[in-house]
């Protein structure tokens, strides 16, 4: 009962950190038709969530309809448990070596690597789970909002416990 409180614990931890990270994050307001939008990597804001994960919003509002542009960076062999989003999402590889599953096995060994200036679509409901490999990873996410994730194994959080990339 004890270990069932505690995990229920992790999770909501989990769960509430990444939404919190989600909702709080600055965003880049869409600019007029004719405006530029001109973001330095020097603000970027980064936010933690959870394991060494961070993700930046820069452009847009995951919680609003509207187009919105996001990174994620994956710290060296961290993965996303299992999950889907209810829209289509555009991933390209910015940095390092970003590995993609496409089904709710969670086996970083099936994962397919892809390297800097790779591509991947992700179709809504389309079941994955991705993660850093042996350098880490920044990927960056467009879609459009209001974006929605929903997590296969609630119970093992965003994140789970480390997998190995073996």
């Amino acid at each position: 009962m004890r270990y069932q409180l505690r995990n229920n614990l992790k999770f909501i931890g989990s769960a509430l950190g990444l939404a919190s990270v989600l909702v709080m994050s600055p965003s880049f307001s869409a600019p007029g038709e004719k405006d530029f939008l001109e973001v330095p990597p020097e603000r970027i804001v980064w936010k933690d969530a959870g394991r060494g994960v961070k993700i930046a919003v820069i452009y847009g509002d995951l919680n609003k309809p509207g187009q919105y542009v996001i990174r994620a960076h994956f710290p060296p062999g961290v993965m996303s448990s299992p999950h889907f989003h209810e829209e289509d999402r555009h991933v390209t590889v910015i940095q390092g070596t970003w590995h993609a599953g496409k089904d709710d096995s969670w086996d970083p060994v099936a994962t397919v690597p892809l390297k800097a200036g790779s591509y991947m679509f992700h179709p809504a409901g389309g079941v994955h789970y991705d993660g850093g490999g042996e350098e880490g990873a920044i990927v960056q996410i467009v879609g459009m909002g209001p974006s929605k994730t929903t997590f296969l194994y609630p119970k093992e959080g965003s994140f789970g416990e480390p997998r190995k990339l073996n």
